[in-house]
């Protein structure tokens, strides 16, 4: 299952959903299915920001520690790829009594609609506004959980997707081009999409650190910084911060 350019749901995500809501925790059902905790987490990152909520919730510690668990759309969409899934089953059979073997079909049609971005932040949301210029055009989307992404394209690119307030639409852009702080939100800048959240990971390298950052709606968000910088800004697991990204640097697209 796929939306817009990358997978939103399979079978090795499914396992991983399903690992989730037996263990209570990413790193068992990491163990189950045989990933490392941190691929684990960004398949789940990727599949809330995909979901209009999120599918994987987590909870608070106290006396059992915290954990993860699965919302009640987590769970809805556990049960319906699995009917889907033996549905499937049933159809290529009855597709190779008839046809016979379908692999080359299969591998056709898997290279001409499979298409991958590099991109690690893409977030679903509405197109609430376009304000056209004489060269570009402004446009405001709002993502599910409530914040909002400011995109500048060309006009020519708004007309070849057709996009106009009320339709869905996909924002995506590179973690290199997340500019990160803290006590950004009053201060001047010519960055036009500012966003407001709180660390949850941060993978530190020799040169530089993955950051991980939640957003109030449910969403996540990942920024790459130096190394040095994330020292210099003393980042830490639930520290409040700014992520300041570009409007030219976000990328609009649609689902074919």
């Amino acid at each position: 299952m796929r939306r817009a350019d990358r997978t939103f749901v399979g079978g090795d995500r499914i396992g991983l959903l399903e690992g989730i809501d037996r263990c209570g925790s990413i790193s068992g059902a990491a163990r189950e299915v045989g990933i490392s905790y941190k691929t684990a987490w960004d398949a789940v990152d990727a599949m809330n920001n995909a979901a209009e909520t999120p599918l994987v919730r987590r909870t608070a510690g106290g006396v059992g520690g915290g954990g993860t668990m699965l919302t009640a759309e987590g769970k809805e969409t556990v049960r319906l790829y699995r009917v889907l899934q033996g549905e499937h089953q049933k159809f290529i059979g009855r597709l190779e009594g008839r046809l016979g073997d379908v692999d080359r079909l299969y591998s056709l049609l898997r290279r001409v609609t499979m298409m991958r971005v590099s991109a690690r932040n893409v977030f679903l949301g509405k197109v609430k506004e376009v304000r056209k210029g004489a060269v570009s055009a402004e446009v405001t989307i709002a993502l599910s959980g409530g914040e909002t992404l400011c995109s500048v394209i060309t006009n020519e690119s708004v007309k070849v997707l057709g996009l106009k307030p009320g339709m869905e639409a996909y924002a995506f852009f590179k973690a290199s081009s997340v500019i990160l702080g803290k006590d950004l939100h009053n201060a001047k800048v010519s960055a036009r999409n500012l966003l407001r959240g709180t660390v949850s990971r941060i993978v530190h390298g020799p040169v530089n650190a993955e950051v991980t950052v939640d957003l109030p709606g449910g969403s996540v968000l990942t920024a790459v910084v130096t190394e040095e910088s994330a020292k210099r800004l003393l980042l830490a697991n639930g520290d409040p911060v700014c992520a300041l990204v570009k409007a030219s640097s976000v990328i609009l697209g649609l689902d074919a």
